[in-house]
């Protein structure tokens, strides 16, 4: 699968594959962690997660402008992995939240989330317009061979995106598991069973002095006595509850620990292989410095008409990470509430996203070469397009479903009896379908948008217009926790519905534009 693709490559996959680990158990556990931890609804759970996605990629533009300026992107990418670290380092420690220290410990846990997002910033962009660079020397090498060397290596750069993807996702696919079976582990050694519905219960029991609603203690004291190793009923519920939260959350600071240790590694292959790793500024500093001032003033034309571009397929994406990172949000909360998870803990089906990335990359790679080879190549634009639509197949599905089962909103299905929530669930392939659809449409967007906005950024920009598209990104992050608020006060299939219109306006106004920019694209 490398076979043709610049030295490099395998060294940046290798570099991010690590940090890739550590996001993947934050995106995997933050949402239920935060209700879990703190006993703060899904919504203002979902608000914290939102704001710390946005940080994560409105970042990636700070670290590009601080790589751009210091023409400093290795120094850039290695304070960003050990900024990362101490972000894990203080979420690993297992401070159990109370009323008395809730104050304080909340707002900590929202620094360690921000030390992660800077780092993550410092990292992911600069990394990014590495490899991009590489496709640009890579390709000037074969220039300088002849035409033929040249065509033969100028259609590697969206397949050598799509392969540094697939590293990504091998650390995406192991991180789910970790959470999981650390915290199972714990509650195990401790005579607990793990239940998702739980901890929410506990803490309104803990918050309202043991006086619930006679439903609710129902379903409390039911559950309780599920996840006892004994299976007794438990004598002292006020006890229960608070040695149940303590253990239940302990398991989960410690798989930060895990997440500490993948950044090390990846800061370990970093420093061990970044001689091999370009630094685009540097290259790009030497060529403007030959341009006669006509020549500058044709760039400047063709980079206004080269930004014009990345804006306008920036502007698609940001409804599509809006689509997409529901999988950390209102799809994990529909995992959660509304499908049989009793076997395998909600947070693990986020393996499912990297696993199909994983397999279906090659089928993929292998289509597209294919169609190239017989003079039928889609172009990068036109594959975006098709992306969002795919995208809006996964919610018109979950749609469907939540309307012919009369799946009612989030928050009054979790007010149901045990026993009637219990029959009313799907089962697991409702997950790994919609999962399904949802990574198809990620790979024709997510590493196709790289490669895209590699090809039309200007040579002095990279850092900065790998930045704006984490910044979109971003933007969209920011508004994906109105799908949980959408999720707990709608009946499901209208809370689908919304997004998938958000996903067939963006596929329509992309196809609208594909033609302008392949042109833009081929100048």
């Amino acid at each position: 699968m490398l076979k043709d693709h610049p030295k490099g490559l395998l060294a940046a996959a290798l570099s991010n594959m690590g940090e890739r680990f550590g996001y993947y158990i934050m995106n995997a556990v933050l949402v239920l962690f935060l209700c879990s931890k703190f006993g703060i609804p899904d919504e203002k759970s979902a608000l914290i997660y939102s704001v710390f996605y946005f940080g994560i990629y409105v970042l990636s533009l700070v670290g590009g402008i601080i790589a751009d300026r210091t023409q400093n992107y290795k120094g850039t990418i290695q304070t960003g992995l050990m900024v990362m670290a101490a972000g894990y380092i203080c979420l690993s420690v297992p401070v159990t939240a109370t009323s008395a220290n809730q104050a304080w410990l909340l707002p900590f846990t929202c620094l360690a989330l921000f030390l992660i997002a800077f780092g993550n910033g410092l990292f992911k962009g600069n990394l990014q317009a590495m490899v991009g660079q590489l496709y640009d020397n890579f390709e000037a090498e074969a220039a300088a061979k002849g035409p033929e060397a040249l065509k033969a290596v100028q259609g590697k750069r969206d397949s050598g995106f799509q392969i540094f993807y697939v590293f990504i996702n091998v650390g995406g696919l192991i991180a789910p598991f970790v959470a999981p079976l650390l915290r199972s582990w714990w509650l195990k050694s401790h005579d607990f069973i793990y239940n998702s519905n739980l901890p929410s219960l506990c803490h309104q029991f803990i918050d309202n002095g043991g006086n619930l609603p006679a439903d609710q203690m129902q379903n409390l004291t039911e559950l309780a006595s599920q996840v006892t190793v004994s299976g007794k009923p438990v004598a002292d519920m006020a006890a229960f509850c608070g040695d149940y939260l303590q253990i239940f959350n302990e398991g989960i600071h410690y798989s930060f620990i895990a997440s500490v240790a993948a950044m090390l590694i990846s800061l370990t292959i970093f420093l061990c292989t970044k001689k091999g790793l370009p630094e685009p500024a540097k290259k790009a500093a030497k060529v403007v410095a030959d341009y006669t001032p006509e020549e500058k003033i044709a760039m400047a034309k063709e980079i206004k008409q080269r930004m014009y571009a990345l804006f306008a397929v920036l502007g698609i994406c940001i409804f599509f990470w809006l689509s997409f990172h529901q999988n950390g949000q209102s799809l994990s909360l529909f995992a959660r509430d509304f499908v049989n998870t009793s076997k395998i803990a909600p947070e693990v089906w986020q393996a499912v996203n990297p696993f199909f990335v994983i397999v279906l990359t090659p089928v993929i790679m292998a289509i597209f070469g294919a169609l190239s080879r017989k003079g039928k190549e889609v172009s990068t634009p036109r594959k975006i397009a098709i992306g969002m639509g795919i995208t809006g197949v996964a919610y018109l599905f979950l749609l469907l479903l939540s309307a012919t089962s009369g799946f009612p909103s989030g928050t009054d299905f979790r007010a149901l009896p045990v026993a009637e929530a219990t029959a009313m669930k799907a089962g697991p392939w409702v997950l790994i379908l919609t999962y399904f659809f949802l990574t198809v449409a990620e790979l024709f967007i997510s590493p196709l948008g790289l490669s895209f906005v590699s090809k039309v950024a200007p040579k002095n920009m990279q850092g900065l217009c790998q930045g704006l598209w984490l910044g979109a990104t971003a933007i969209g992050n920011l508004f994906i926790f109105v799908g949980p608020i959408m999720y707990n006060a709608w009946p499901l299939w209208k809370c689908w519905m919304v997004f998938l219109v958000i996903c067939l306006i963006a596929m329509s106004v992309m196809l609208g534009m594909v033609k302008w920019l392949e042109k833009i694209t081929k100048a």
